[in-house]
């Protein structure tokens, strides 16, 4: 059984991308800005590498491993090769997120 979604502890308000991104290829992650419409829902979702998935506007519900995450501005949720997980736009307005896989 799914846990109840919980918000992850307080983060930055705002988010340098070029910093995130910089630190992110420091560590072997690719990133990129992706934006979601209210209530878009990516289901189900899996990679063969880890995936770094970090809000920047908005609300998000991050799903994996039997647990339901919603990470703040700024916080920094890490989704392990092979899982299967579900990303969706849990505000009223767009949200924006980084998303970035580990490379190769």
């Amino acid at each position: 059984m799914l846990n109840a979604c919980k918000a992850l502890p307080m983060a930055a308000q705002t988010v340098s991308v070029d910093e995130v991104r910089r630190s992110w290829a420091e560590r072997g992650f690719s990133c990129d800005v992706w934006t979601d419409p209210p209530g878009q829902e990516w289901r189900d979702f899996v990679h063969d590498v880890e995936e770094l998935v970090l809000p920047i506007q908005g609300a998000i519900e991050v799903e994996f491993a039997g647990q339901c995450l919603r990470p703040r501005i700024g916080e920094e949720v890490l989704i392990p090769a092979h899982t299967r997980h579900t990303v969706r736009n849990i505000g009223g307005t767009v949200a924006r997120w980084l998303y970035g896989y580990k490379l190769r």
